[in-house]
């Protein structure tokens, strides 16, 4: 397989819609309950793309494997060195090492952009291949918020990773 890592343009669009559509409808990664359409994805795709933060597909030609990006944590200025990441691999995709370089992408390029702090907000406790995926890139947990969700007939947890981008906290920020 050669995977490569591309910024999500217009025409990515219709697959990460799948993606994402997949794992509202059968997981625990987001709590949304409906899928959004196509036209409000790609309003957050371009609401992220233009901040300069990456959102980023990986693809096998033709065929989109998985999306990531790195938006906002919160709109107050004083979180403007912060992101969120956010990666979804297509169904059956998990295990080939996809997740991983999404996430190794969006952190670098966050890195470059000047941002010194990324966090991991994981839908479901339970998600093993989430958790497992970004402390493998050294992400640490910082806490996990009981019953914050509740989706499927049940109370789902939030996990919360960090993980420091260059010098971190160690520095003050410019700008």
């Amino acid at each position: 397989m050669s995977t490569a890592i591309a910024d999500a343009a217009p025409a990515h669009l219709p697959a990460i819609h799948r993606i994402y559509a997949h794992w509202v409808l059968n997981g625990l990664a987001s709590f949304e309950e409906v899928p959004p359409e196509i036209g409000e994805m790609d309003r957050r795709r371009l609401a992220v793309q233009e901040l300069g933060l990456p959102y980023l597909v990986a693809h096998d030609g033709g065929e989109v494997l998985g999306f990531a990006y790195a938006g906002p944590y919160r709109p107050r200025s004083g979180y403007r060195f912060t992101v969120e990441d956010s990666v979804y691999v297509a169904p059956g995709g998990h295990g080939r090492g996809i997740g991983r370089r999404l996430l190794s992408e969006v952190v670098a390029r966050a890195e470059a952009l000047g941002r010194l702090q990324v966090l991991a907000v994981i839908g479901d406790s339970g998600n093993a291949a989430s958790i497992g995926l970004h402390a493998a890139l050294g992400f640490r947990q910082i806490g996990i918020l009981q019953s914050v969700g509740f989706k499927f007939g049940r109370w789902v947890d939030t996990v919360i990773m960090q993980r420091a981008l260059g010098a971190g906290d160690t520095v003050l920020p410019k700008g």
